[in-house]
């Protein structure tokens, strides 16, 4: 943040200098600047069917009961489907209505569920094996694209293409993987052989027991700090949050351990948890398709900060810190 103090100063010493001094670089659009200027056809509607609203009880601000409402964008195929699967199920069958947020560790993760670990769950969840934490390259990019001829590794061209691509993306350094990139809107991270979804702010896992328990999706969290990336291919991650989120970080931490609420009064009750087409009135929302040359640009506006604040750009990004820009959808 700057002080206006040292504003002043800046301005009043700027102002004396002669007019030929006073010239400076042509002035660069920053990345929210950037993406107000996408063209409509560039932005993806999502289905109401891949959204979970969860309404919290409310909260008295002054004589008003103000709403808590948190949106989640759940994640598509082929990611996390067994447990995308389950988690429409336990909507469906409204278990968590009466349930709690019931952990909230600084800078970690908000987490909810059924504090008791007593309710019983909805029949017919899935049981997901700890191999769909990744996902194989070949059910990612269509292998009847066919080979590119003289490659070693036997790519599909739609692999090449999107690997290309994410090359000519801003300098993206991991030392959680061997390739980062975007698709389909979702953040990626990879060995070239699998790929798996990245622990950035406010996305959304599945809390689990010890291995070889992966967890049935009753029990989900969210982060709401520094990206914990060593839980990646941990964990598994269903969505992320793109509308609320500020509900979810503002709550009080939790005294116990790990952040858990020690006793009933301390945790926010759940009014109810839905799928997006159960829910009346739910606005229409879209993400900024990452296929797209503004999201090509906002990426390199994110890595390279080139906007008037900035002096120096970083040259690079973490994955986490070019999350997909989502709005509700103008009519």
């Amino acid at each position: 943040m700057i002080k206006k103090p040292l504003l002043l100063a800046c301005a009043a010493a700027f102002a004396a200098l002669p007019l030929s001094a006073q010239e400076t670089k042509p002035e660069q659009p920053s990345p929210p600047e950037i993406v107000s200027r996408a063209k409509a056809e560039e932005w993806v509607a999502i289905a109401p069917s891949d959204l979970l609203v969860l309404e919290l009880a409310g909260i008295a601000d002054g004589k008003v009961l103000k709403q808590r409402r948190v949106v989640i964008q759940l994640i598509p195929p082929p990611f996390s489907q067994g447990w995308v699967g389950n988690i429409h199920k336990l909507a469906a069958a409204k278990w968590w209505d009466g349930t709690s947020i019931n952990r909230v560790q600084d800078n970690y993760v908000v987490q909810w569920g059924d504090a008791t670990e007593k309710k019983a769950l909805p029949e017919g969840l899935a049981v997901v094996p700890e191999s769909g934490y990744k996902t194989a390259l070949e059910r990612i990019f269509p292998v009847d694209a066919g080979p590119v001829a003289g490659n070693k590794d036997g790519l599909p061209k739609s692999a090449i293409a999107e690997m290309d691509r994410a090359a000519m993306a801003p300098k993206m350094r991991d030392p959680y993987s061997e390739t980062l990139f975007h698709f389909a809107g979702w953040p990626l991270a990879g060995d070239f052989e699998s790929y798996w979804p990245t622990h950035c702010y406010g996305m959304v896992g599945v809390g689990r027991n010890l291995s070889p328990d992966t967890g049935s999706g009753a029990e989900l969290y969210t982060v709401i700090g520094h990206a914990p990336r060593h839980l990646d291919r941990n964990i598994a991650l269903v969505g992320r949050v793109i509308e609320g989120i500020e509900h979810l970080s503002s709550l009080p931490r939790g005294t116990g351990a790990l952040g858990f609420y020690e006793n009933e009064a301390e945790r926010t009750p759940i009014v109810s948890v839905r799928i997006g087409d159960q829910v009346t009135g739910l606005p229409a929302y879209e993400y900024l398709s990452t296929e797209s040359q503004t999201f090509a640009a906002y990426a390199d506006a994110r890595a390279n900060r080139r906007d008037a604040f900035f002096n120096v750009p970083a040259g690079g990004a973490d994955i986490c810190n070019i999350p997909v820009p989502v709005r509700r959808r103008t009519q």
